[in-house]
């Protein structure tokens, strides 16, 4: 697996594994409310990803030609994005994507990465070191994000 920088090509394959991750994995979240998936799922377009990939740090898991995962941080260190395939789940794909999300920051010079965890991934953010960073935010529909912080080396 490789972790590489998100290319304008990506972004249909890249917005597909958003939409999945989202849909079949973020279950705990959504529950399956339908509203709250369209909500949650109505800027999750390959336009929009397009723009993301063009306007900031994306990258993209591979294996040769499959992606697998996608991730991004901004220039303020707030991690964006980081889900991976349904089919990719528990082989590392998230966690190497967390540490090159983090090597980003250190060298944008930032010293704390900040996220809005789902209650599916709090627990592997909390294994990874993040800290709880303030109480939840109301989500897309009845999800919550729950803020969450980690002190990086620049």
């Amino acid at each position: 697996m490789q972790i590489r920088r998100a290319t304008a090509e990506d972004a249909d394959a890249a917005c597909r594994i958003l939409r999945r991750s989202i849909a079949e994995l973020c279950d705990a979240d959504h529950r399956g409310d339908a509203e709250t998936l369209a909500q949650w799922l109505a800027n999750k377009t390959p336009d929009n990803m397009r723009r993301w990939i063009a306007q900031t740090h994306v990258f993209v898991a591979a294996e040769g030609e499959k992606l697998l995962g996608v991730g991004a941080i901004n220039d303020a260190g707030e991690i964006m994005l980081n889900y991976v395939a349904p089919e990719a789940r528990f082989r590392g794909v998230s966690k190497t994507m967390l540490t090159r999300l983090e090597a980003c920051a250190g060298a944008l010079s930032l010293s704390t990465v900040r996220l809005q965890s789902t209650a599916t991934a709090r627990r592997f953010y909390l294994a990874a070191g993040y800290r709880d960073d303030g109480p939840p935010q109301k989500g897309f529909g009845i999800t919550f994000a729950l803020p969450m912080a980690k002190e990086v080396s620049s």
